[in-house]
Order: C-alpha cells, then sequence, then structure tokens
C-alpha cells in the first residue's frame, strides 16, 4: 500500500524507543512502530547487519535553481545530524543504517556523491553530513527518474552491508522526460523487493521554460514510487524544504507507516491520474524529439 503526505499537514508525530520524536512539524496522524520488531542484535555477533540500506537519489536537473539545490544539500546534511534522526536510529533492532548519496539528471548522468556509508551514532552522521556539504554543487540538463532508479538498483549489489530492508529515495521536481518509461525501471525495482519513495518538489508555479507540471505529487504517487510502505512527501512551500526532507528521512530510519493510509490511484488496474508519460510528451511537443 502507498500513502501520500504534504509537508505542512502530515508529518511525523509518535513515540521512538528511548525518546519522543518532538520539534518535527506541526502535529499530524500517529505512526505505529513495526510490529515483531527483532530485538537489537548484538554489534559483535552481525557487525555487517544494518536497519535498512538507504539510496539517496537527489535531483540536479536545470529546472532546479541554485537556491534549491543549496537548501536541498543542506536539508540532508542537517537532517543526518538531527537529534530526530539519532533517536529514530537508535530506536531500530541493530542501530544503525547504511547510506548513500547521487545526484542524477540525464539518463545517463548520475554521480556518487556519497559511497556507502555506516551511520551509527553522532560521530558517523556529522562524517557524512560534511561529505554532502563540502562537495561543489552542480547542475545538468534532461530528467530521467527512470535512468535514476536504474543506476540505483545495482548500488545495493555492491553496499557491504545487509538491511531488513532496501529503499530507494528520489527527489525532484518534474517528470521523466529522458531515457526509458518510469514505470518499467520502477517495476524492475519492485521485483527485486526494493521499496521506492517520493519527495515531489512544487516549490514553483508550473511554465513553458521549465519541465514542472500541475499535480507532481499524483505522478510520482501513480508512476514512481512503490513497494510495501511507500509513500510520498511534497514540497509545496519552499520554507518547508528541510523540514520535509527530515521527516522524510525519520519514516525511513524507522521504518513507519501511518496508522490511517490514504488510499490513492495507484493499483495496476487503475489508470494513473497524472500520464506517466507526460514528460516524454512535454519534451517532444516542445522540442520535436
Amino acid at each position: 500500500m502507498r500513502m501520500l503526505f504534504s509537508i505542512g499537514a502530515v508529518l511525523v508525530a509518535g513515540v521512538l524507543a528511548g525518546g519522543d520524536v518532538a520539534g518535527i512539524a506541526a502535529p499530524g496522524p500517529k505512526f505505529e512502530p513495526t510490529r515483531h520488531q527483532p530485538q537489537r542484535q548484538a554489534a559483535d555477533g552481525d557487525a555487517q547487519s544494518v536497519d535498512v540500506e538507504l539510496i539517496l537519489a537527489v535531483d540536479v536537473s536545470y529546472s532546479m535553481d541554485m537556491d534549491e539545490l543549496a537548501i536541498q544539500r543542506e536539508g540532508y546534511a542537517q537532517a543526518i545530524q538531527s537529534k530526530e534522526f539519532l533517536q529514530a536510529l537508535k530506536a531500530g533492532p541493530n542501530g544503525r543504517i547504511a547510506v548513500t548519496y547521487f545526484e542524477w539528471a540525464a539518463s545517463n548522468d548520475q554521480k556518487i556523491i556519497i559511497p556507502w556509508r555506516l551511520i551509527d551514532g553522532p560521530e558517523t552522521a556529522d562524517a557524512v553530513a560534511t561529505e554532502i556539504m563540502r562537495t561543489p554543487i552542480r547542475r545538468a540538463s534532461r530528467t530521467s527518474i527512470s535512468g535514476a532508479i536504474t543506476f540505483a538498483m545495482p548500488l545495493f549489489d555492491e553496499d557491504p552491508y545487509h538491511g531488513l530492508r532496501r529503499v530507494i529515495d528520489i527527489s525532484g521536481d518534474g517528470p521523466n522526460n529522458n531515457g526509458s518509461p518510469v514505470t518499467l525501471a520502477r517495476d524492475a525495482a519492485l521485483e527485486k523487493g526494493i521499496v521506492i519513495n517520493g519527495l515531489p518538489i512544487m516549490v514553483k508555479e508550473p511554465s513553458y521554460s521549465t519541465m514542472d507540471i500541475d499535480n507532481l505529487d499524483y505522478y510520482y504517487e501513480d508512476c514512481v514510487i512503490g513497494g510495501p510502505g511507500s509513500f510520498v512527501i511534497t514540497i509545496k512551500d519552499r520554507e518547508k524544504f528541510k523540514e520535509a526532507i527530515r521527516t522524510k528521512l525519520l519514516m525511513e530510519v524507522a521504518g513507519r507507516t501511518p496508522e490511517r493510509p490514504v488510499t490513492r490511484v495507484a493499483e495496476k488496474d487503475k489508470e494513473p491520474r497524472v500520464s506517466c508519460t507526460i514528460g516524454e510528451k512535454i519534451w517532444s511537443d516542445r522540442w520535436g524529439r
């Protein structure tokens, strides 16, 4: 089942083992801890086990302005260092996660910024945040969500850690307009047991000069995300950018799902609310290729 959230309307709340997750945002629906959660494993017994293998796939296409790219970078770095993130981390059965961070644009343009890193406390969290912030910001042409998913899948095979869950976290401000159809890449990932979550960025009004579309959140919900407990957090307010990133990471680390999931048109036997090839059509109509 898939969930859709709007930052500023629905955000993480609840109690994690060892303390409250407070100060995240306005009150939202309560979240339940994963049932039958295994006991924390001893580090000496299984040093390679982690609660989640998390791939952060970040859009750097030209439709993202430099201010958005900077806020995005800062948002991920600050979220990883936050008190709430570290509380969620320690509440897991292993108390550690593996994370890698790459930037993407066209179908053949992906750049790993952070190779697989273990985060198991403040020191490793600070080290990953520092790596994220010290890399120069870049921009590139086209938007290939399918290329990002396809690039991400084999990264799990290279990960030296073994997670209870495998998650690809896709952020972006437009639909797929390059590479293979996004639904083919999504379905290939789901067949491997990978969960895909989304962070659609909708802080600008759609215009002819950009590939932004109305209802990008519906597009992400119906065409991009998938897997058990998958969700979308939508950013419609630039001021909520960092807050949304932190909320999303907390949910992914804690492996939490809403108490009352929102039913969306996402089943394979139903038509998506926004065409899954809308990006390709807009590109073809404007530039004839």
